[in-house]
This record gives C-alpha cells, sequence and structure tokens, in this order.
C-alpha cells in the first residue's frame, strides 16, 4: 500500500473509532432513537468508504 493510502486508512480508523464512541456515549445517554439512527449510518458510511481504499 502506498504511504498516501496507508495515511488515509489510518485517519479513516480513526474517525471510525471516533464514530463508535459516539453512539456508545448516545447509547449510555439515553439518547433519542433517531439520534442514533443518525449516528450509526454515519458509522457505515465511514466504513465503506475504508473499504474502497484496498
Amino acid at each position: 500500500m502506498r504511504p498516501e493510502k496507508a495515511e488515509r486508512l489510518a485517519d479513516l480508523l480513526f474517525e471510525l473509532r471516533c464514530a463508535a464512541e459516539d453512539i456508545a456515549t448516545a447509547v449510555d445517554e439515553d439518547s433519542p432513537v433517531e439520534e442514533i439512527r443518525g449516528l450509526c449510518a454515519e458509522l457505515v458510511t465511514l466504513a465503506r468508504r475504508a473499504e474502497h481504499l484496498r
């Protein structure tokens, strides 16, 4: 993998972790279901972006 792709992947993995932490926080705080759904959709979008870096 080229260094540029490796750096982009590392950035996306950081974003994925942050998105997962946001979901965990929202659940812990009993956030509305719609908010949690939106956070989950964002997580899926980030994961799909990461998949395209192959």
